[in-house]
């Protein structure tokens, strides 16, 4: 089983979910991570590590070939050295919304300094990205703090 946490377009509900997910997910569990999250000025999220919570969904697919594609879709090719990359994958501990962990998954980064030269990119304090205009409580409801 392949596990990928998604913070943005590839969430259920969201732009990319269909496409690239839909057909081939046997799980999806609301879940978060530690990192920080930001809203880009081209109208999608990115994430870095850090110690903000950064919620999203746990995608867990039969076939680890669905990676190929979600390559293509964050710009990620692992031959390429880190900084020609968009999004470089890494594997993170993932947590249900009453903090336990549910699995080690993989997670499409951005490097800060990435960031720091798109201006106009928003911390999202609250950890929650939608393109969708769905808010945070719905996710948060539950999470001991």
């Amino acid at each position: 089983m392949l596990k990928v946490f998604v913070y943005g377009t590839l969430k259920p509900g969201e732009a990319n979910y269909q496409r690239y997910c839909a057909l081939q997910v046997v799980d999806a569990k609301k879940a978060y991570t530690f990192g920080q999250l930001f809203a880009l000025p081209m109208g999608y999220p990115a994430m870095t590590l850090g110690d903000n919570l950064v919620y999203g969904y746990l995608l867990t697919f039969v076939d680890a070939k669905v990676l190929n594609n979600l390559d293509i879709l964050e710009d990620y090719q692992p031959s390429r050295q880190r900084t020609e990359n968009l999004y470089n994958r890494q594997e993170v501990e993932i947590y249900d919304l009453e903090g336990r962990s549910l699995a080690i998954a993989w997670v499409y980064l951005m490097t800060p300094q990435q960031i720091c030269q798109l201006k106009g990119s928003r911390l999202q304090h609250d950890g929650w990205w939608s393109g969708c205009g769905l808010t945070v409580g719905i996710i948060k409801s539950g999470v001991n703090s």
